[in-house]
């Protein structure tokens, strides 16, 4: 089993989309979990947009990765998400995983109406499920 831990700054958004999506397709074989540097709220909004595509997410913890650092856990991957404007914030996660960046705008940081954040949001969802499907047909 691989295990793979995804890494932003809050464990707000793309950190738990990322999780959620790799739990979805990993078939078994690859199990996700998602932490933060400093974890804060969980988006209500990244909330929605993955209930639109029939995950729930709504009763996910954010969590901190010096946490996972100090049970000892160990990672066949680590990939961080955070977007290249806040790279430099983004986390290490000490250990031999294998360690990959893919960067994702921030949620948070949209701003306009409901529904703007909406439609910007579902853009980030989904070009994370693309990559996160095509990373997993890869391993598999």
């Amino acid at each position: 089993m691989e295990k793979v831990l995804f890494v932003c700054i809050h464990n707000s958004a793309r950190s738990q989309m990322a999780e959620a999506f790799v739990n979805k397709y990993g078939d078994g074989k690859i199990a996700a979990e998602s932490a933060g540097l400093e974890p804060g709220n969980l988006n209500p909004i990244v909330v929605e947009a993955m209930q639109e595509v029939g995950i729930d997410i709504s009763k996910n913890l954010t969590k901190s990765v010096f946490d996972f650092y100090k049970n000892g856990n160990l990672y066949s991957y680590v990939i961080t998400v955070c977007d290249e404007a806040s790279s430099e914030q983004c986390p290490i996660f000490p250990g031999n995983a294998a360690r990959l960046h893919w960067g994702f705008p921030d949620p948070s940081s949209f701003k306009g109406s409901h529904e703007e954040k909406l439609l910007g949001t579902r853009k980030i969802r989904d070009e994370i499920e693309a990559k996160i499907k095509a990373w997993v047909k890869e391993l598999l």
